[in-house]
């Protein structure tokens, strides 16, 4: 797309302002929500810190266990980056970062592991596109702490092994299907983030009301935000960021309700967290194609966008509101849709039937 959405999950170069990396909380406790993987975390930062401090055997030599290499997978914008930031802090070390793009070559990968020192982590976002070469790299580094190089080709090839120090790896990525199972078996720790609830958006607006200099902002107005973030820290706290701006220039740095509703009435943004794209595709299978179904490649077409830009862009906010169906036939609205646009609900017969029956 041309333009960046204000509602979208993927990063953008505005969450990298100077306050961006603040925003992040600094430890586990700090953290809000994902219960179920906070607790798997801490008892394994636990663990490794145990280990790490425990004696070893008179007739063997000290070795040092890193904790488990974690997989976290999910929609964009749900913290997978932040909470390696969190256990890197919390274990004592070091975070080096890189993406399963950059990694192009196996050298890109023996570069990467090489300069991490005992403990270290190293997390790689968007996994699942490293290349297979460069995965088979990484079998051996995770389970035994070396890498194995070819040197030269043909009948001079030749392998040479390269210890590296025992690290942690964590992964990220928003497709795990597309991760091969060899790669995903050697991960310790593998939890799908979910969606945040309003309430613990509220909580993490509070925190970031506070880095970003407003204070303490009042509960109805960091609800408003919360109900529009589509249950997506990144964009909660991008709209708290459009708030403030708003705040300081129309209002001497005051937040009321009604600010609120006017700054992010300006951004295009309405109660359901729905922007212009949003509703101008829930619009074209309303009015152009009587609420559907129609084809996902025919509705692209009449708005002059990419299919696949709404496929994995605009429709999986869509369908977990309840606005959307993908049927046999092809999309169409629901009537939760029909009556947040104003407009008639009368789907074919067929198609209802088959919506509804499953």
């Amino acid at each position: 797309m041309a333009t960046e959405r204000l509602i979208a999950a993927t990063p953008q170069p505005t969450d990298q302002e100077w306050s961006g990396s603040s925003l992040r909380p600094d430890s586990i406790e700090e953290y809000v929500g994902q219960v179920d993987l906070l607790e798997k975390l801490s008892i394994a930062v636990e663990a490794a810190k145990v280990r790490a401090k425990a004696p070893a055997p008179d007739d063997m030599p000290r070795t040092h266990e890193p904790m488990e290499h974690v997989l976290l997978h999910g929609p964009p914008g749900l913290g997978k980056t932040t909470l390696a930031h969190v256990i890197a802090r919390e274990m004592g070390t070091k975070l080096y970062t890189t993406s399963g793009p950059a990694l192009a070559r196996g050298n890109d990968l023996v570069a990467a592991l090489t300069r991490l020192q005992t403990g270290d982590v190293l997390f790689i976002d968007e996994i699942h596109r490293m290349p297979i070469a460069v995965e088979e790299f990484i079998y051996p580094a995770m389970e035994d702490f070396k890498i194995d190089v070819t040197v030269d080709s043909g009948m001079h090839a030749r392998t040479v092994q390269i210890r590296c120090k025992p690290f942690t790896l964590i992964g990220a990525t928003t497709r795990a299907g597309l991760l091969s199972a060899p790669l995903r078996s050697r991960f310790g720790i593998t939890h799908h983030l979910k969606y945040y609830a309003e309430s613990e958006i509220h909580i993490i607006l509070e925190r970031s009301s506070r880095v970003l200099g407003l204070g303490a902002v009042d509960d109805a107005c960091l609800g408003t935000i919360a109900s529009r973030s589509r249950g997506t820290p990144r964009i909660a706290n991008r709209l708290l960021r459009r708030v403030r701006d708003y705040a300081q220039v129309r209002a001497n740095g005051v937040v009321s309700r009604s600010l609120v509703e006017m700054a992010l009435g300006l951004e295009g943004v309405d109660e359901l967290g729905l922007d212009e794209l949003d509703r101008s595709y829930l619009r074209i299978i309303s009015t152009v194609y009587d609420g559907g179904p129609v084809g996902l490649e025919t509705v692209a077409a009449t708005m002059n966008e990419d299919a696949g830009t709404l496929e994995d862009v605009v429709e999986p906010y869509l369908l977990q509101i309840g606005f959307l169906a993908r049927t046999r036939r092809g999309r169409m609205l629901t009537r939760a849709a029909a009556e947040h646009l104003g407009v008639a609900w009368n789907p074919d017969r067929e198609v209802a039937e088959e919506l509804f029956d499953g």
